[in-house]
This record gives structure tokens, sequence and C-alpha cells, in this order.
């Protein structure tokens, strides 16, 4: 028997005022894979376990992916939800990172009540685990997680970024609680 051909996928950059950023999509046009450049093989370990055999080869990125993108840095911070994707992942893993797209541009919310939210009130770890398998970052918004005291907790793109991201959908109390051990690289 033989194995499937690898699927196809694409790469195109994305300069955004955080710096540049990676898209990763497929020949229908959804979103596969978003991370920042300076986290590449983060983003392709990623997307290696969603997708264990893909080619992945430059190409423009389709307006559809670019505009929303665009337009979210831009102020109209809704606009990555109209943004085609599609995600791997277990069962838990995607009924998580559904949970986060419900959770609104200027909110935030704990782990823990995110883990109530689906129905599992005790798997607040695997909550964790499964916000940090996360492939498409910022359009599925696992930087509106924060730790159970309001802190800021990891993200893959680095704390700093994070904190740029909640301030810029306006969330403000949550950057006074956290040490980041470096001045803040991207500006307020």
């Amino acid at each position: 028997m033989t194995a499937p051909p690898p699927v196809r996928l694409f790469r195109a950059p994305l300069a955004t005022p955080l710096g540049d950023a990676a898209l990763v999509f497929d020949g229908e046009g959804r979103l596969r894979a978003f991370d920042w450049e300076s986290h590449e093989s983060r983003m392709l370990r990623l997307l290696a376990r969603q997708q264990r055999a893909a080619s992945l080869e430059p190409a423009p990125a389709p307006a559809a992916l670019i505009e929303p993108f665009e337009r979210y840095f831009s102020g109209e911070l809704t606009a990555l939800a109209a943004v085609p994707w599609t995600l791997g992942g277990t069962a838990f893993q995607q009924a998580v990172w559904r949970a986060l797209t419900d959770i609104p541009p200027g909110r935030t919310e704990s782990y823990g009540a995110l883990a109530a939210r689906i129905g599992a009130p005790k798997a607040v770890r695997a909550v964790g685990l499964a916000n940090g398998a996360n492939p498409l970052g910022l359009v599925v918004p696992c930087h509106r997680v924060i730790g159970a005291n309001g802190s800021l907790t990891g993200y893959g793109g680095g704390l700093e970024r994070k904190l740029w991201l909640l301030r810029h959908e306006g969330v403000e109390s949550v950057g006074t609680r956290v040490d980041l051990g470096q001045p803040f690289l991207f500006g307020a």
C-alpha cells in the first residue's frame, strides 16, 4: 500500500506592527498556521502535529487572508473572524480552540474559566496544553487567556507580544500584573 501524497501547503510572509509573521494556508485558501517569523520552529512543529505529510511552498497569500489581518492591526478588532481556517487536533483540543474564538476582543478569560465553559472544570492543565498547541495564534485568540490571578501567562509569540495584543484590544489592567524582565519591545 502506498502512502497518500503530501498535502500541499503554502507559506507567505505578513508584515505586522509586532514583527514579521508567517501564514501557512492550503490550496483552498484556508489558514492552517500563523506565527511570528521569530518563532518559526514552533510553528513548524505545531503544524507537523496537525498535518504529518505536507509540503510547504512559498506563494502569495490570498487577499481573504491578508485583508483581515490588515484591518485587525488598523483597529477593526473583530476582522480576524473573517479568516477562513481549519485545524486538526483531538476532539478536546478542537473544543478548546472553538471556545477561544468565543472570547471577544477586549476581554480575557482564565484557564479555569475556559475549562469550566467547555464542561471540563477539572481539566485546567489540559486546557493550558491545548491552548499552547494552537497553531493559529491570533486568529484562534489564545493570547486572551490569562492566569487565574489576572497575570499574563505563557504565549508562544512571547509575553511582550501578548501584552501588546491585549492592549491593542483595549485590555489595560492585565499589563500591570506582569514583570517582563526587560523593556517592552513593541511600544504600548
